[in-house]
């Protein structure tokens, strides 16, 4: 027979080339055309004046120039896939792992016959797995983990005998293992994990000889594991944790598996012995079956494991209480790779053998906590110096810390609460500058709480409680500015106040400090630790009113104050936070109680054992009705009426020998004083004032109160230091004339100099009003009152406190009010300020007249409130240059308006400008003239 061989032309030939060429280009263009974020420049080279096979990432055949590799492995690209890849028929290889392509993998790629490599991991691709790609016979590596894929493994992959690797983890694909991949007996690698598939395991899986790695973590699988999957001689990595299998372990799957090196099957319900077979497999570098149902003795010989770094067994029933059952520690010195050593809640018995000294000084993590182990810490622990995480708590541990531990200079946790340790802190625990937890509470420690713990700047849980500790609480522990977390110092016998410095923990979460002897008052600067959620001071002496800067405390949910000596009335403000739990039982409360927000909730508050004389709440409660005060007395026929100022002896007599021979006309005037016993049996002092018709200062010009300071400063007998200045110590007559009160915490120029005179003051002032050099143990001085009238100043111009909670961070009203300077003042300062005046003002000419000089007035006047409240006290403007600068600026305002009072206005702004303007006040301009 003649074969006939149909006659093609070269120019048939190289007419189908091109075409199929174009096909390919084309192709490239339209994938191009659907990427919209490339940030590495990859298609830069994508243009039309070389050929598409000398673009980046193409590779072409040599002899058709067809791509046969399209790699774009990690490029940062974003978009999405085109279809019109399916059409590059000569495609071997498609890599576009680890970018950001989104949508569904078309359908198209169903025609790409030649393809043996797809790999789309590490995207955000939806939708199913395409059933079309069981077309592509001759695949060998299918990779789409990393997705967001959903749907089954397709039934028709069973088509693809070619595929040795197999990875779809970290999908949503449900349905179970399917069967047929044991068909697949060319695969090596199936990784399926972290998909909720469900189901069996599927026998059919023992039938893939070849197979070297199975990973099935988290797939929701349950019932056993088939026995032939341990015959799988092959394994190199058998990972089935995170799922719900249960059963034994087979006796010599050391010797059916030999190959092992990663073995992981955590988080499972296994039951029985851990097979001493397993010390036949040399090359095991993982070991992990953590939170399963092992018991009996632990006998594995780790001698000839050279590789093993990870060894977890913990939360199991391991422990046989036999002499040697810690024996097994030995055996795993000559693991020199070792990192991680998880042996804790179990039911080990016995001594901690010494051996532990001898362990690799790689290990980073040594867990041995919550079993029953006794004796000592062996010293020889310390000789691991990159421990970073050593858990010991809940034992029978007894002694001291090794004083050695100070070597462990990378630890960042140390926990040994639990236990029955003895002795103090060792002191060389202060060189653990990277230690962020430290849990010793539930022990039998004594002495004092070292001071040195301070030194520890990272530590963000600290808990000391249930121990001996005595003494004070060292201010040191409140500059530990990273406790975010915890504090605990509850049930030991530590005594005296809480340090003011507490403030310092603006990030704390919890505090508590409950059963000890803790006296004093509430300190104000609990309302500085912003974060706060949980505060326990219960079962102490605490006394006084519970502080209205708790008011602050916008996130705390339980407050625990009962069991103290607490009195005044429960404050309204608790009714603002969102509280959970509260308890103020057990002290001696009085007055209303509130009845909105956690008060509401009679489940939710404790008041019982406090006097009788709470009153009101919520029906549940059962508290009695509060009197009805509806009589009011005449006021207008009163001649004056009296203020009572009731203090401490200390505070009492500092305030009498102030108020001696001090007389000024912006001064309060004292009428009498009293001594007597009050109801309950105790020293009642108190000095009378004059009734001032007009309360507290708000916002009224402060001319006053700074010739009161400079008569106090420069004028009086003996100087004196005033402490305490703010708002609610400076009230009004009748004439709207401003008067200073209180003295209470008054100090005298000479005693500050006098190192070995008593001092007048404790706290130095109030929040917010105090000199930040206060709080630093600075000695009180003029610069100190300086800074409480300049941020008085603020306040009343603003009309915001310093405590106000738009303050945090390194923003305050000094701050506040700086940064507005010049250009911004009038959109910081108290609207009323600026509008009476203009309202009032008939004549339209003379509005924007009066209106733009306001506004002068108002910028001079923050700039000294600035200048006075400036954070270094050198720098701080006098209060003499004060009161001259406020006298001209209200001799302007006084004047009649007229175009002179206007030049007068004008110059006078320009010469404050100069003066408050410089970089300090004793640089700028200074007026000598007396003042009225």
């Amino acid at each position: 027979m003649i074969r006939v061989i149909p006659f093609v032309s070269t120019a048939s030939l190289v007419t189908r080339n091109l075409a199929e060429n174009e096909t390919d280009g084309v192709s490239l263009r339209a994938f191009k055309s659907m990427i919209i974020q490339d940030p590495q420049g990859v298609f830069n080279s994508w243009n039309e004046s070389r050929h598409f096979c000398e673009w980046k990432g193409i590779t072409c055949s040599r002899r058709h120039r067809r791509v046969t590799a399209l790699d774009l492995n990690s490029r940062g690209l974003y978009g999405s896939l085109s279809p019109y890849i399916g059409n590059l028929s000569f495609l071997r290889k498609l890599i576009l792992q680890n970018n950001s392509i989104q949508g569904e993998i078309p359908h198209e790629f169903g025609n790409l016959f030649r393809l043996k490599n797809l790999s789309l991991a590490n995207n955000s691709l939806v939708g199913e797995i395409p059933t079309n790609l069981s077309h592509c016979s001759r695949l060998r590596v299918l990779s789409l983990q990393h997705n967001q894929l959903v749907g089954i493994i397709p039934l028709v992959f069973n088509s693809l005998y070619n595929l040795i690797g197999l990875s779809v983890f970290n999908n949503n694909l449900k349905g179970g293992i399917p069967p047929f991949l044991g068909n697949l007996t060319s695969l090596t690698g199936l990784f399926l994990a972290n998909n909720p598939l469900g189901g069996h395991i599927p026998d059919s899986l023992g039938q893939l000889r070849e197979l070297t790695v199975l990973a099935l973590d988290n797939n929701n699988l349950f019932g056993i594991v088939p026995p032939s999957l341990y015959n799988l001689s092959f394994l190199i990595s058998f990972t089935l944790p995170d799922n719900q299998l249960h059963g034994t372990l087979p006796p010599d799957i050391g010797l059916t598996l030999p190959n092992l090196q990663f073995f992981e099957v955590s988080g499972n319900f296994f039951s029985g012995s851990i097979p001493v077979s397993l010390s036949n497999v040399s090359g095991l570098n993982s070991i992990e079956m953590d939170f399963n149902q092992f018991s009996g003795k632990f006998s594995v010989d780790f001698g000839g494991m050279q590789f093993l770094e990870f060894l977890s067994l913990g939360e199991n029933n391991l422990g046989s209480g036999e002499v040697d059952e810690m024996k097994f520690i030995d055996s795993l010195v000559n693991c020199s790779n070792l990192l991680i050593l998880s042996i804790e809640r179990n039911q080990f018995r016995g001594a901690l053998p010494h051996s532990i000294a001898n362990l690799s000084t790689s290990l980073q993590i040594f867990y041995f906590g919550e079993n029953q182990l006794h004796g000592r810490i062996p010293p020889g622990i310390t000789n691991l110096i990159n421990l970073v995480d050593l858990k010991m708590q809940i034992n029978q541990l007894t002694g001291p810390i090794p004083t050695e531990i100070g070597k462990l200079y990378n630890l960042v946790r140390l926990s040994l609460h639990d236990n029955q340790l003895s002795g103090g802190i060792p002191s060389s625990l202060r060189n653990l500058f990277s230690m962020s937890e430290l849990y010793l509470n539930g022990n039998k420690f004594l002495g004092v709480i070292p001071s040195y713990l301070g030194n520890l700047k990272q530590l963000s849980r600290l808990y000391l409680s249930k121990n001996e500790f005595s003494g004070t609480i060292s201010e040191q522990i409140f500059d530990i500015t990273h406790l975010s977390i915890t504090l605990n110092l509850a049930q030991n016998h530590l005594v005296g106040s809480i340090p003011p410095n507490i403030g310092n923990l603006k990030d704390l979460s919890t505090f508590i400090v409950s059963e000890n002897h803790l006296s004093g008052k509430i300190p104000n600067e609990l309302g500085l630790c912003s974060n706060l959620e949980y505060l326990h001071m219960e079962g102490n002496i605490f006394h006084g009113s519970i502080p209205p800067t708790l008011s602050l405390l916008k996130g705390i949910r339980e407050i625990d104050l009962s069991r103290n000596n607490l009195s005044g009335q429960i404050p309204k403000f608790l009714e603002s936070l969102h509280l959970e739990k509260l308890n103020l039982s057990y002290n001696d409360l009085e007055g209303e109680v509130p009845r909105k927000g956690i008060f509401a909730n009679a489940s939710a508050i404790s008041l019982v054992g406090n006097s009788n004389r709470l009153c009101g709440g919520i029906a549940e409660l059962r508290l009695p009705k509060c009197p009805n005060n509806n009589s009011k007395k005449d006021k207008s026929s009163m001649v004056f009426k009296i203020l009572i100022s009731i203090a401490s002896i200390l505070s009492f007599m500092a305030e009498c020998k102030a108020l001696r021979n001090i007389r000024h006309r912006n001064l309060v005037k004292v009428l009498t004083s009293c001594s007597s016993i009050h109801f309950q049996e105790n020293d009642f002092k108190a000095i009378i004032y004059e009734f001032m018709a007009n309360g507290s200062l708000e916002k009224c010009i402060a001319i006053d109160v700074a010739s009161a300071l400079n008569y106090l400063h420069h004028h009086c007998p003996e100087p004196v230091l005033h402490c305490d200045l703010k708002p609610s110590n400076i009230i009004l007559d009748n004439d709207m004339t401003a008067h200073v009160g209180d003295f209470g915490l008054v100090r005298f120029l000479p005693e500050v100099s006098n190192p070995n005179q008593s001092s007048s003051v404790g706290v130095k002032g109030t929040i917010g009003y105090a000199a930040p050099e206060y709080g630093l143990g600075s000695e009180v001085s003029t610069k100190g009152d300086a800074y409480s009238y300049g941020i008085l100043l603020l306040e009343m111009a603003t009309r915001k406190k310093p405590t106000d909670i738009m303050f945090e961070g390194d923003l305050n009203l000094h701050n506040y009010a700086r940064l507005a300077l010049p250009d911004r003042v009038m959109d910081i300062v108290d609207p009323i300020l600026v509008n009476e005046e203009v309202v009032a003002a008939t004549n339209d000419r003379m509005r924007p007249v009066l209106y733009n000089c306001r506004k002068e007035c108002l910028i001079a006047m923050v700039r000294i409130g600035v200048a006075c409240s400036s954070e270094s006290p050198q720098n701080r403007m006098d209060i003499t240059q004060v009161v001259h600068e406020l006298q001209s600026v209200r001799n302007i305002l006084l004047q009649p308006t007229n175009m002179q009072r206007d030049k007068k206005c004008l110059k006078s702004m320009v010469r404050l400008g100069v003066v408050c303007s410089m970089d300090s006040p004793q640089d700028g301009m200074k007026i000598s003239r007396g003042y009225p």
